[in-house]
């Protein structure tokens, strides 16, 4: 849920683009930046350029999160004060909107304006966000398959055509998840690749199908890219470094872990911890600034930030689904 977005594709099937047009919006989750560079091979994506917009790169958003404006620090979180625990997709508590008020999303700010909003396996859109949820939300399930995605192309092109929806949105998990098992070098990644390729190619088809060229544009990004790691090699066990009893709380684990000493062992985890390679320690008020990270809500009392390459757990027998992935501080960036 990084607020990166590491692609950025804009659809635009005429020489202008009007603000009248539907909108189809897609996060594809873990594209590295580089999964479509052989366009020449990928002619759905290659479709989608050559009518209209690519940018060359976007700053990294790595570690820094901007929760200080969502308050979302991550797929996991704790609230000290209720001691209750964001799990993402897993726990109810993470629909409460203690975790979802602090920003208004795109879909919130439409459905406010009277707009219709449809989303397809998108993790929050079933939750009430400032009072307002979106007009159809199928709610997200883990790594859906390619027929849930290819008839949620479907759905969403025909309710946009029917005038149901203004927007529709979806999200696809299987990149993320084939990265986060084999890395972003494998086969399996190229085999996903194109095959959303080949799902996109039905969309461009279908698009042509239902005469929907002049009515809509279609917005592509992902939230965060993939480095490849051995992390039997380049593991940090904090379970070897400090006393976990002197820990109250840890949340996450990759490339970056919250952490809530007790407080009469605050300084000595975090002594120990700063003697550690491989990662930077920051107490909550030194978090740099250009993080726009220190003052958001959940943010832990100490943040543990892996160096490139390197995969932060409690201890490695915590580790049996973790092979070749990890997050850095570049582009090419992951995290769960």
């Amino acid at each position: 849920m990084s607020c990166a977005a590491l692609l950025f594709l804009l659809l635009l099937q005429s020489s202008f683009c009007f603000a009248n047009r539907k909108l189809l919006v897609f996060l594809i989750d873990g594209f590295r930046y580089d999964y479509m560079d052989d366009l020449q091979n990928l002619p759905g994506f290659r479709e989608i350029v050559d009518n209209g917009v690519k940018v060359d790169y976007l700053t990294p958003d790595f570690p820094r999160r901007h929760c200080e404006v969502h308050q979302m620090t991550g797929n996991y979180m704790w609230d000290e004060g209720s001691n209750k625990e964001f799990l993402i997709g897993t726990n109810l508590d993470s629909r409460l909107p203690l975790w979802w008020n602090g920003s208004e999303p795109l879909w919130v700010t439409l459905q406010k304006l009277g707009k219709r909003v449809y989303m397809y396996y998108w993790p929050g859109c079933e939750v009430t966000i400032l009072g307002v949820r979106p007009t159809f939300c199928e709610e997200y399930v883990y790594n859906p398959t390619e027929k849930n995605l290819t008839d949620a192309m479907e759905n969403a092109l025909n309710a946009l055509k029917s005038n149901k929806a203004d927007m529709a949105a979806i999200y696809y998990e299987k990149i993320d998840v084939e990265g986060h098992h084999f890395g972003p070098h494998s086969p399996e990644i190229d085999r996903a690749v194109h095959s959303l390729d080949q799902a996109f190619q039905t969309l461009n088809l279908k698009i042509k199908e239902k005469k929907m060229r002049e009515e809509i544009n279609v917005v592509m990004f992902s939230d965060h890219g993939m480095t490849q790691i051995k992390w039997m090699e380049k593991v940090i066990e904090l379970d070897k470094c400090i006393e976990m009893s002197n820990i109250i709380k840890i949340m996450d684990r990759g490339p970056v872990v919250s952490l809530w000493p007790k407080l009469d062992k605050f300084e000595e985890v975090y002594q120990n911890l700063s003697k550690v390679e491989n990662i930077k320690v920051y107490k909550k008020h030194d978090i740099p600034d250009r993080y726009y990270y220190k003052d958001g809500r959940f943010v832990s009392t100490l943040t543990l930030v892996a160096d490139p390459g390197w995969f932060i757990t409690e201890v490695s027998e915590k580790m049996d689904d973790v092979v070749e992935f990890s997050e850095d501080s570049e582009t090419k960036v992951s995290g769960k």
